[in-house]
């Protein structure tokens, strides 16, 4: 292509002049009537703004504390009185001494005959019981048991007792109403007696509930 034959247009010069003029003139003159001081105080106005906050549900109602239950205390035991043990002393008992006489038989064979036969011994003599308040001066009282003191039961018990140097070796249970409520008692009370020689002695012991 060949610039050399073409030729520059002076009415397009002209025109892009005559319009960068008319510009800076249009400018010039918005500063000096004062219409970009008017733009500028439009931009610094205050702007308002609003903060939506957020709408929060309302708290739930406090929890209703219930008042704790009562203390429910088990009613005190029912107040036992002591049983009253009535210990009944024997009368004494005398001893009865017995004599028997023998006499030979008559001899009526004078021939010889065999001896006899030799009797049998006769059985030892028992010892009488004799009155144990006069020969144990220290003597226990028996406690009533637990289950005579649930059941409110109430009896008696016959007991004879061996005694030897002062000490009580052996207790024996004659009667016992009802039975073996009370003998385990007696027993245990017995043993603790302190006495005086050898005897035999027997005691009645009475267990009343009031």
């Amino acid at each position: 292509m060949d610039f050399s034959s073409h030729r520059a247009e002076p009415q397009k010069h002209l025109l892009g002049i005559t319009v960068v003029i008319l510009f800076h003139a249009a400018l010039i003159y918005a500063l000096v009537t004062g219409l970009g001081k008017k733009i500028v105080d439009v931009i610094k106005q205050p702007i308002e703004t609003k903060v939506i906050e957020e709408v929060k549900p309302p708290p739930p109602p406090p929890e209703r504390l219930l008042p704790p239950p009562p203390k429910l205390e088990a009613p005190p035991p029912p107040f036992i009185p002591p049983p009253e043990v009535q210990i009944a002393t024997p009368p004494p008992v005398q001893n009865v001494i017995s004599a028997t006489t023998s006499t030979p038989p008559p001899q009526t064979d004078i021939r010889p005959q065999a001896p006899p036969a030799p009797p049998a011994p006769p059985a030892p003599p028992r010892a009488k019981p004799t009155s144990i308040g006069a020969i144990c001066p220290t003597m226990v009282q028996p406690e009533i048991p637990r289950k005579a003191l649930r059941e409110g039961r109430s009896g008696s018990v016959t007991a004879r007792a061996t005694i030897k140097n002062g000490k009580i070796v052996e207790v024996e249970i004659l009667r016992s109403v009802p039975p073996r409520v009370f003998d385990d008692a007696v027993r245990d009370a017995m043993m603790q007696y302190v006495c005086t020689g050898d005897h035999v002695a027997e005691q009645i012991f009475d267990f009343k509930l009031d």
